[in-house]
């Protein structure tokens, strides 16, 4: 059994420590960042890192309405370009806290006087020390090279971070987080039989939009780099601007689909594979019985869950079948190859 199984299962545990070991300094930053309010955040990560960001950009938006960016480090390491950090708030994010470029852009913004956050899952790193607020996912060392459970902590910890900025988002209400988790690892029996049939997949798209979005791009990853699976990854209304052309009769697509805005959206995907005879497989939940009356093309969390909520509990069945699917075509996910845990780049 691998490691990286072993830490999909540790995620209920982990986010549990990390929102009770948090809690009182999110507190107290949101009595900061009431007083003083940024202007802009801009979010700055790498890999599984930057796809936790995504999902921040969405989510910090959605809650707050104030403009998020994704940082693209090149501008700061590469091109040296000078950067007007007025009133803006810099998040890192980082696995390790040892991302040579993540660390480069903080350190730039801290010195020209913004207010910077770091979220890592090493207390001692870099990042932690960088950082003027320095939040921790409490998940133990990740032994495994593919990041599953320090992607569902550093979701936890944007969402603290959205409540921390005004966010009609009570600590409360992330306390159901742990136990959706859990519930959606009960689905693993099922997750590893559906993985027997992808066993000859060498590409595949996913899809997902809004919140999910992020997901789509983290599943594709996690396909990639444990199964070598070339995978596309889109925004459901992208995909329909060219992409879809690629698609014939048993292509597999995976689809993050749940109840809500996006919905309409994705079904109307959904339909369409369906015409082109793909093969299709679409996680949700019990609070869309539309997406439940599809029948054997869904992975469905035995729980009905609100949109804002179902990025974290949606990635686990997720994180399943890439570490199913790698034993089922025999590699080892916990060291895919030419893949290292700490990747230092500029």
């Amino acid at each position: 059994m691998s490691k990286m199984l072993d830490e999909i299962r540790e995620q209920p545990a982990v986010l549990e420590r990390t929102l009770q070991a948090e809690r009182q300094s999110i507190e107290q930053l949101r009595g900061i960042l009431t007083r003083q309010p940024p202007r802009m955040i801009m979010l700055v990560a790498r890999g599984t890192s930057d796809n936790a960001a995504q999902f921040g950009r969405y989510l910090l938006e959605i809650t707050t309405g104030i403009p998020v960016t994704l940082a693209a480090p090149s501008i700061f390491t590469l091109y040296n370009a000078p950067f007007r950090f007025d009133d803006v708030l810099v998040i890192a994010v980082s696995q390790s806290g040892e991302s040579t470029d993540t660390n480069l852009v903080l350190e730039r913004a801290r010195q020209q006087g913004a207010r910077t956050i770091g979220i890592t899952n090493e207390a001692s790193s870099t990042l932690a020390r960088l950082a003027e607020h320095p939040f921790l996912v409490h998940g133990g060392r990740e032994q495994s090279v593919a990041a599953t459970k320090t992607y569902t902590g550093q979701l936890l910890l944007l969402y603290m971070l959205a409540h921390a900025l005004g966010a009609n988002i009570a600590l409360d209400d992330l306390a159901r987080l742990p136990e959706w988790t859990s519930r959606a690892l009960s689905l693993e029996p099922e997750v590893a039989r559906r993985a027997e049939r992808y066993r000859f997949m060498d590409h595949t798209v996913v899809v997902g939009r809004g919140l999910n979005y992020a997901n789509a791009f983290e599943l594709a990853l996690k396909l990639m780099e444990t199964c070598y699976v070339v995978a596309e990854r889109f925004s459901s209304a992208d995909f329909l601007h060219g992409p879809i052309a690629m698609v014939e009769a048993s292509f597999p697509a995976f689809l993050f689909a749940p109840s809500g805005v996006t919905w309409p959206g994705l079904r109307e995907m959904i339909e369409k594979l369906g015409k082109l005879k793909a093969e299709t497989l679409v996680i949700t939940d019990q609070s869309n019985p539309d997406a439940l009356a599809l029948g054997e093309l869904v992975i469905a969390l035995p729980i009905p869950i609100q949109e804002l909520f179902t990025p974290m509990p949606y990635i686990v069945p997720a994180q399943l079948l890439a570490a199913h699917l790698a034993e089922e075509k025999g590699f080892n996910p916990d060291q895919p190859r030419t893949l290292s845990k700490v990747t230092r780049t500029l």
